[in-house]
């Protein structure tokens, strides 16, 4: 895939050309400690990926294998055709943005950026050509001359980026990119840098434990826990299908009941709390042990949840404002404990805690889990 992005007058555009990423059985252990556990997953070119999980889950020992900074204990690395495991880092020609950015701060910005090239020996009228074209993409004309500590975080990061990528490598590596930056700056650079992905056509890896970061950045998330990758997808299959109660649990907000299933009279999958609540499923549970995960915004309130196919009584609890959200905790008559969460009403408060109501949710709505 190759996308040319339109440069200022007189400058060169930059062009790359995203290559496949694979990993086959990797393995990174520290004595008898495996940090990384037979991980192994493929993305096409132009992809964006994220490694998503809690710290210590080999997300980052993972990256620095892929970057050369780390040698596997087993396993391969594949970019495109070509295996690069043994391959230098310094002659794997990718692109890694570091999680706190790591710029020169006795250089300035057209330095900074330039410091890829100068290292390959390209000559100064094409070093001058890309690195204009490269602070045009990320929004940083003006600033050549700037240093480092003159620049705010965002700028920073930009900086960070335009210098990983003025060289047109074919893969793209960040480390926690966004990980230093106050909230509201870190959700515009979130679309900023994925529009700037898809505009370039790089292949990128990113590191994050943050959920949302993943979920709004990615074409697949690879989930790890303790080195062992549990689900790897798109966003929406992930958050909406997780494979285990760990995903469930570790992306978004789940309610997670323990229980057990079996067929109900009908033929259909019923799943059965401990405290004695019945839930008509949708195809695909097995019997016996189980969780059953139900996305807070599922759950159906007072008028909304009549003709729900599980339909029940409750009493809210608790009622939290969340910006636009309001999140209800609902006891329900079995005493099972649920999380409701619907947009915020344009006038008052629709439920109050004491108030009991119907709470309901279709079969399709949830799904279940093995213990």
């Amino acid at each position: 895939m190759r996308t040319d992005q339109v440069a200022p007058a007189g400058a060169e555009s930059v062009r790359i050309r995203g290559a496949s990423l694979e990993a086959r059985g990797l393995v990174k252990a520290f004595g008898d400690t495996r940090v990384v556990d037979d991980l192994s997953f493929r993305i096409d070119s132009g992809m964006f990926l994220t490694l998503l999980g809690p710290s210590g889950s080999g997300k980052t020992t993972t990256l620095r294998m892929i970057a050369g900074f780390e040698e596997p204990t087993a396993g391969e690395i594949r970019v495109g055709s070509q295996a690069i495991t043994d391959t230098p880092a310094h002659k794997r020609n990718i692109g890694v943005v570091f999680q706190q950015y790591a710029l020169f701060p006795h250089l300035s910005v057209f330095q900074n950026v330039a410091y890829p090239l100068q290292m390959r020996g390209r000559p100064k009228p094409e070093i001058r050509s890309r690195v204009d074209a490269t602070l045009g993409l990320v929004r940083l004309q003006g600033y050549e001359s700037r240093y480092p500590k003159q620049l705010s975080g965002g700028q920073q990061q930009r900086v960070a980026l335009a210098r990983a990528i003025v060289f047109e490598p074919p893969v793209l590596l960040m480390d926690e990119p966004l990980g230093a930056l106050d909230k509201r700056l870190r959700e515009a650079m979130q679309v900023e840098v994925r529009h700037l992905q898809k505009q370039l056509g790089i292949t990128t890896v990113s590191v994050t434990h943050d959920q949302v970061e993943a979920l709004v950045m990615s074409d697949v998330i690879a989930v790890l826990d303790g080195g062992v990758l549990q689900q790897i997808g798109p966003p929406l299959e992930v958050y909406r299908r997780p494979a285990n109660q760990f995903v469930a649990d570790f992306i978004g907000e789940s309610n997670l009941l323990s229980g057990s299933v079996s067929a109900a009279a009908d033929g259909e999958a019923l799943f059965t709390t401990a405290k004695g609540l019945a839930v008509r499923l949708g195809g695909g549970s097995a019997a016996g042990p189980a969780h059953m995960v139900m996305r807070p915004e599922y759950v159906r309130l007072g008028p909304a949840a009549e003709g729900a196919a599980n339909r029940y009584t409750g009493e809210i609890l608790e009622v939290l404002y969340v910006g636009d959200l309001v999140k209800y905790r609902v006891l329900m008559e079995t005493g099972d404990e649920l999380v409701a969460k619907t947009l915020a009403p344009s006038a008052g408060q629709q439920w109050a805690a004491g108030q009991r109501l119907g709470v309901g949710w279709d079969p399709s709505d949830c799904l279940t889990v093995n213990t």
